[in-house]
């Protein structure tokens, strides 16, 4: 019998019929498109209704990408020339109001993408704690920045000024987190934007809506609904983009590029696939590096892009590693988001246990055997774990980023073959490297930093904590964020210069004296 907490259940539909355009909470009366779940709310298995948001086209699109330019105003618009410190003000405005929305948040989140409650309630305070740490970051920017410096006879004060019209495409993974992870930065920092949701965790953002409203000038936020090619492609196609931000997968991201009419004058912020690999030495501590690689390839059922999606073990520990491995795996407790001690919970993409059967069909015919009991068990929304070994490159599972619940091993003998493989590889995000001799471990450290962005020692690769620079190598990203980073990335530096002599420094003096410039003060922000 399929329980669900009293709390939980979903008691009336979500009908999102507005959308945020111009500072107006706009009426919607067009077509629209229903927000099923794959959790079943009754005893016999069926996708559970949601509710419904606006299926919007090239007119709501032009409509966004015109206010948010409006907004901009050719540099000269109320967001981009606002005091630091009235920005900020803003962001605190819509914090607080974000922090009243958290049980509907979370509830919305564990029902369109099956996240754990757990983890639903981790991403949204994980998020707000990132907007109070990106309100902190800037102060401190903004107190660097304001003063005079003189140069070879020139003074000059240099801030970070806003680049434009931001369009903003977030994850379906991290409907929340990893969005305003580029929302957020963008925002503070004087741009204006046009977000539109992901394909899953669409509705969680509705409560969030009056928030974004109140909290901020007309045009500065701008949110619309829709699929990326009925909405975002008229939105390049304007021309009027001056960063696409967006974390996804590389296919979409050229395409939105590329439909820009003017790419030089495009600033890109990407975060893309990877292909994180495990690099398991003969010495590692066992019992560490397979409670590491489960939460690694496993957390969230394999569907982050910080996920461990291949595993090389050492073939001398490689026996022992499989079967503790695989034990572990078939132990995973499998259920609804809300159920106690779940770990592996129902996929939001109907169509996601087909591919991983895929997969699985794929390498099994080349090799591969699952070595795990439940592996490739199927549920009406949900398939477990196959543990795939051995693995090699002629299989799908070698290449293919899976996105979810498979975990391919490979064998190695000599420490080259990684190496050469994740050289090899158009991915380069992170690793897990796992191992304690520090003489064998040293050389690697120096050769992986140069082959990915981050070295996970004996642990699995994670994005977190926000304040470390997220980032990778060839096809995985375009720019960094952190906190730090993406105030930089979502900015660029400009500046006041004058010769230093007594006639401009009477100016500057005045300037700042009088506080009529909002770029030329050496205000303190507490």
């Amino acid at each position: 019998m399929n329980v669900i907490p009293e709390e939980f259940k979903i008691s009336t539909l979500l009908n999102q019929d507005t959308y945020l355009i111009d500072g107006e909470l706009k009426k919607w009366t067009g077509q629209t498109t229903p927000v099923f779940s794959t959790i079943s709310s009754t005893e016999e298995y069926g996708p559970t209704i949601l509710g419904s948001v606006p299926f919007m086209g090239e007119t709501e699109a032009l409509e966004a990408v015109n206010a948010a330019n409006a907004a901009y105003n050719n540099g000269q618009g109320l967001w981009p020339t606002m005091k630091v410190a009235d920005r900020i003000k803003c962001m605190e405005n819509f914090v607080t109001q974000m922090k009243t929305t958290r049980t509907d948040v979370v509830k919305l989140l564990m029902w369109e993408i099956g996240k754990s409650l757990g983890d639903s309630e981790k991403e949204f305070d994980r998020t707000v704690e990132y907007i109070y740490d990106t309100i902190d970051s800037l102060k401190e920017l903004n107190s660097r920045s304001a003063h005079f410096s003189k140069v070879q006879g020139v003074n000059a004060m240099v801030r970070r000024g806003p680049l434009g019209v931001v369009l903003c495409l977030g994850p379906y993974n991290y409907p929340l987190n990893e969005t305003f992870s580029l929302l957020i930065p963008a925002l503070i920092m004087g741009n204006p934007v046009i977000f539109k949701p992901a394909k899953h965790g669409v509705l969680l953002i509705s409560p969030l809506l009056e928030a974004f409203r109140s909290s901020f000038p007309k045009g500065a936020i701008n949110i619309v609904y829709g699929r990326g090619r009925e909405v975002a492609s008229p939105i390049m196609k304007s021309g009027k983009v001056a960063i696409l931000a967006l974390i996804g997968n590389s296919t979409s991201a050229i395409a939105l590029q590329d439909q820009h009419p003017n790419k030089n004058r495009l600033r890109l912020i990407l975060g893309l696939e990877a292909k994180n690999p495990a690099i398991v030495l003969p010495d590692a501590d066992l019992d560490l590096a397979i409670q590491e690689c489960i939460a690694g390839s496993l957390s969230f059922n394999g569907q982050r892009c910080t996920a461990l999606k291949v595993l090389y073990v050492h073939e001398s520990i490689v026996e022992e590693f499989n079967t503790r491995f695989a034990a572990k795996v078939d132990a995973l407790v499998f259920g609804n988001p809300w159920e106690a001690s779940v770990f592996l919970t129902p996929l939001p993409e109907k169509e996601k246990p087909a591919y991983i059967q895929e997969l699985i069909d794929d390498a099994t015919s080349k090799g591969a055997i699952i070595i795990n009991e439940k592996g490739g068990q199927h549920y009406s929304n949900y398939i477990f774990p196959a543990v795939l070994f051995p693995v090699n490159k002629e299989m799908r599972v070698y290449h293919e980023e899976q996105f979810g619940p498979v975990v391919p091993i490979i064998s190695f003998k000599d420490i080259q073959e990684p190496l050469n493989d994740m050289a090899e590889s158009n991915y380069g995000q992170q690793v897990s490297l796992f191992g304690k001799d520090i003489k064998t471990i040293a050389p690697l450290i120096d050769a992986l930093v140069n082959l990915v962005c981050r070295v996970n020692l004996n642990s699995s690769c994670q994005r977190g904590p926000d304040v470390l620079p997220f980032t990778g190598r060839k096809d995985s990203a375009v720019g960094t964020l952190s906190i730090h980073d993406a105030l930089r990335s979502f900015s660029i530096r400009t500046f006041v210069a004058s010769k230093d002599n007594a006639y401009n420094n009477a100016i500057l003096q005045e300037l700042l004296s009088s506080k009529e410039s909002n770029f030329i003060n050496t205000d303190y922000i507490l």
